[in-house]
């Protein structure tokens, strides 16, 4: 029973990975041992569960069902396990996706103390600025800005991030600065974490001012928005810790400050389903702490 438990962890490893050589890597054995255990799992099952090439290791359809069929027990074991021990240790794999931009200027830095804590947890980073089918691709946790598109995933609130417009002191120094909402239709506007076609919202006193968006470039990645603000090719929406250190530094600086722009909800959302894995709840509870004065 334990060798099959453990094929069946290195599979959905090596799955994962797409790689044999990662994957043994990560689960502390030999490559070669690695490559004659999911030979011995798929003789047992009767089915060819990867397609192996030069290059990649990739799944069949068998596999693919195989693996989405799997992974929920072996989190349900992962779960019955901490919940046996009774000790609050996480172990096992956890997965969590995010944006390339919330992980390296807010989720990184504040890794340590959570990976202290827990020395036999291993975690792999998706970052990705795409959202990730999360039962598919055997994420057990998003961290995702905006309204959540899965009505049936479970979240939990993180925080809330101020909304804020920064331009470089040198595009200013060209194109002027904008005293009011209605100013931007006249200035260059970079499409980054909103999108081209919606609404700049501003309130002031009771006012509300809304400003259609057609910038002329779009960078939907909110770090390359913010590059090309600090460039100076024109005027950019984000979080307030989407350009911290730029605003900081100089490079950036706020315009249209006594307008509040409204804030964007960060949660954690985990697969709609299955039961969460003790380690992503514990993740998404140690954020809240970690970010609370972000």
């Amino acid at each position: 029973m334990n060798d099959r438990l453990s094929a069946l962890r290195l599979f959905a490893r090596v799955a994962r990975k797409g790689s044999f050589s990662a994957a043994a890597r990560e689960r502390g054995v030999p490559q070669s041992t690695a490559s004659r255990t999911i030979a011995a799992l798929e003789r047992d099952i009767g089915a060819a569960l990867l397609v192996r090439t030069t290059r990649a290791v990739t799944l069949t359809d068998a596999g693919s069902d195989f693996l989405a069929r799997i992974e929920p027990i072996l989190a349900a074991l992962d779960e019955a396990e901490h919940a046996a021990r009774g000790t609050g240790e996480l172990r096992g794999m956890l997965r969590v996706a995010m944006g390339s931009s919330l992980a390296v200027r807010e989720v990184i830095p504040r890794l340590p103390p959570f990976m202290d804590k827990h020395p036999n947890l291993q975690m792999d980073l998706i970052m990705e600025d795409q959202r990730q089918d999360l039962v598919t691709e055997g994420v057990d946790v998003a961290l995702r800005f905006g309204s959540l598109a899965d009505s049936t995933a479970t979240a939990k609130r993180i925080r809330a991030w101020p909304r804020v417009v920064v331009a470089s002191p040198v595009y200013l120094a060209k194109a002027g600065t904008p005293e009011i909402p209605a100013d931007l239709t006249r200035h260059t506007v970079i499409v980054g974490p909103q999108r081209a076609g919606t609404a700049w919202s501003f309130q002031r006193g009771g006012a509300a001012s809304s400003i259609q968006v057609e910038g002329r470039l779009a960078v939907r990645v909110n770090e390359g928005a913010v590059a090309a603000a600090a460039a100076g090719l024109g005027i950019v929406m984000t979080t307030s810790g989407g350009c911290q250190s730029e605003v900081a530094s100089g490079a950036l600086v706020r315009v249209l400050e006594d307008w509040d722009a409204g804030t964007v909800d960060l949660s954690a959302v985990f697969a709609s389903g299955r039961a969460a894995k003790p380690a992503a709840r514990a993740f998404a509870d140690y954020l809240i702490g970690a970010l609370r004065d972000a």
